[in-house]
């Protein structure tokens, strides 16, 4: 946007304050470089665009503001003179983006000094060599102190997410191996009850009986009810009476294995009407150790599975076979995000799910989300162990408004009223030394709002901490990547 040229007078700009330690000479030089400009309401430039100006105003009255999402969000209101804006990292040429980093537009009619931003920066060379020294070493070390750091907090997450993800593995890995050198021993003693049984004085009909038995107490185990410990306790009691009763040895170890498979009274009247009298015996053994093998044989199948589900899971936490922009069901991601973490919630913290299935999948950034949840639910449970160490995790998501909403509400202590306003600043950390690099917030604010156009908010009060980020159900634009410059850039 261009205003209407006016004469420039060195006296005047001399009485900014930006200015006014300037000489007759340097004063000359910028009304000479520069000019003054009167611009009606309305915009002055946009958040953005190429950077070509250095605005002084003289007077009247600025708005600045900076894009979220789709909305353009007032930041200042001022009609002091000598505020400036625009073209402020015209020094640092080619080496930044240069645009604006945000919006102005003036409310009444406003003089501005206008410096073209090619000016500014040699003016900024010749007469501030020192400062521009200063500043640029400023600019660069605190993005590259960022850059560094952030790395650190990604490697500490990862750190965190393997030893976990390796003890998780771990569980169902032992397990099967238990429960495959088990299996081993009772099939070889299925063999030696076989050949038992073959050198027996069993007829066709009995050995047909006994293998039809075998295969309906197989599906038996396969249907196996789940039973509270009383029940369980009740129906171990009757099986062992039963078994003694018709001179079962050792009934007692045989019972709590028949009813973990689901074999009651019932079934063994069963088994006793298909066999002699004689033979009964030898027949429960021979079930028993079929019994054990299809038990050892689903252990073996659910840990496998737990195994195949948590490799699964953390594919889908890295998103490392996938795009990296997509149409993602948030539900996936929160499920692999806490199967990721569930060796640091750990016992004494319970986790509770209220999803809303019937929210629509969303264009987002999957992986960069899954940071998200670790960052809020990694704080969540830290802030519950200062505590005393339980508490609650809900996880919610719902429709709110036009937008997805994900919840994170923990029963910990709370965020204290004085710093809360803080907690979303770069390096800011409540955490012990050495335990928190005060950026996993900030991380998680950028990525909500500059990369996915949505909100990050906190709501807080001892018992009841929630953080809320809502999400948009649509792409950003077209191509449905976000047009925000990153902090970086806007720096």
């Amino acid at each position: 946007m261009s205003g209407r040229l006016l004469p420039c007078s060195a006296k005047e700009i001399a009485g900014l304050f930006l200015f006014e330690e300037l000489s007759v000479e340097q004063l000359g030089r910028l009304c000479t470089d520069g000019q003054v400009e009167l611009f009606e309401p309305g915009p002055v430039y946009t958040e953005g665009d190429p950077a070509t100006c250095f605005y002084v105003m003289i007077e009247g009255t600025v708005v600045l503001s900076r894009r979220v999402g789709g909305d353009d969000v007032e930041v200042s209101r001022t009609s002091q003179p000598g505020v400036y804006g625009g073209a402020m990292q015209a020094y640092l040429g080619d080496r930044v983006r240069q645009v604006y980093n945000n919006s102005m537009r003036v409310t009444v009619p406003t003089r501005f000094f206008v410096l073209p931003a090619d000016t500014f920066a040699t003016v900024m060379r010749e007469w501030f060599p020192m400062a521009v020294h200063l500043l640029e070493g400023l600019f660069f070390g605190a993005k590259n102190t960022q850059a560094a750091i952030g790395q650190r907090e990604r490697l500490l997450a990862l750190g965190s997410l393997s030893a976990g993800l390796t003890h998780e593995l771990n569980n169902p890995a032992a397990a099967a191996v238990r429960a495959t050198a088990a299996l081993r021993e009772r099939v070889a003693k299925m063999r030696h009850k076989l050949a038992v049984i073959a050198e027996g004085p069993f007829s066709r009909d009995q050995l047909a009986n006994l293998i039809e038995i075998q295969e309906r107490t197989a599906e038996r185990v396969a249907k196996a009810p789940s039973l509270s410990p009383l029940e369980a306790a009740d129906r171990e009691d009757a099986v062992t009476d039963w078994l003694e009763d018709r001179g079962v040895a050792q009934g007692w170890q045989l019972a709590p294995v028949f009813v973990q498979a689901g074999l009651d009274v019932d079934w063994l009247e069963q088994v006793a009407a298909a066999v002699d009298e004689e033979i009964l015996p030898g027949a429960v053994g021979w079930l028993n150790y079929t019994v054990e093998t299809e038990l050892l044989m689903d252990e073996i199948a659910d840990s496998t599975t737990r195994v195949s589900r948590l490799v699964d899971a953390a594919k889908q936490y890295s998103q490392l076979d996938r795009a990296p922009y997509q149409v993602a069901d948030v539900h996936e991601l929160l499920d692999s995000t806490l199967l990721m973490l569930s060796g640091k919630t750990g016992p004494r913290i319970r986790v509770v799910k209220d999803y809303d299935r019937t929210l629509p999948r969303i264009p987002a950034y999957p992986a960069e989300l899954n940071q998200v949840w670790t960052n809020l639910i990694d704080n969540a449970v830290c802030a519950m162990r200062t505590a005393d160490g339980e508490g609650t995790l809900t996880v919610r998501t719902a429709l709110h408004a036009d937008r997805l909403l994900v919840e994170f509400r923990d029963t910990g202590p709370g965020v204290p009223a004085e710093i809360r306003d803080r907690i979303f600043d770069p390096f800011f950390t409540t955490k012990p030394v050495g335990e928190g690099t005060g950026l996993g917030l900030d991380i998680s604010w950028r990525i909500v709002v500059n990369k996915h156009h949505g909100s990050l908010l906190v709501e807080s009060a001892p018992g009841d901490t929630r953080f809320q980020v809502l999400l948009p159900l649509t792409a950003a634009d077209a191509d449905g990547l976000p047009l925000i410059p990153t902090p970086e850039e806007q720096t």
